[in-house]
């Protein structure tokens, strides 16, 4: 149970270190208005759209009230619209507008820029050995 422990207490030091290299908990991130959940969910609009609330809880989970008072910033902000399924006339879509689009484009971009910056000192051969540990972790807890 001991070495269970000191596992548990590593991780949980590596999860620290690395939301804080990345300032995940900061309100704005990457110097922008959005959450690190703002801009998940922002992500997952852009990635699957049109996608249902639905659809986005199922693949974040998170508070579905939250969700909704989100995506009701997201629309008086026109970052998103709605329309009904064509498939489904119960279901209501979600779509980023070109404001949010641009929106995500720039999180995006910083983000690519945050982690470009991270790894920049690394040789190629300690940046594969990263990526494919990053990979190994995802593997084993997946």
């Amino acid at each position: 149970m001991k070495a269970q422990q000191k596992a548990i207490n590593d991780i949980r030091a590596f999860n620290r270190y690395y939301t804080d290299l990345l300032g995940l908990l900061n309100n704005q991130l990457l110097e922008s208005s959005f959450s690190l959940v703002g801009a998940r969910v922002l992500f997952e609009i852009h990635t699957n759209q049109p996608v249902s609330a639905r659809q986005i809880l199922a693949t974040i989970d998170m508070d579905k009230g939250y969700l909704s008072r989100m995506l009701r910033r997201f629309e008086k902000d026109k970052l998103i619209k709605k329309r009904v399924s064509e498939k489904d006339a119960r279901v209501t879509e979600l779509l980023l507008t070109r404001k949010g689009n641009a929106e995500f484009s720039k999180l995006d971009a910083a983000s690519n820029q945050q982690i470009a910056g991270l790894v920049s000192n690394l040789s190629g051969r300690k940046l594969a050995a990263l990526v494919q540990h990053m990979k190994a972790i995802r593997h084993l807890l997946g």
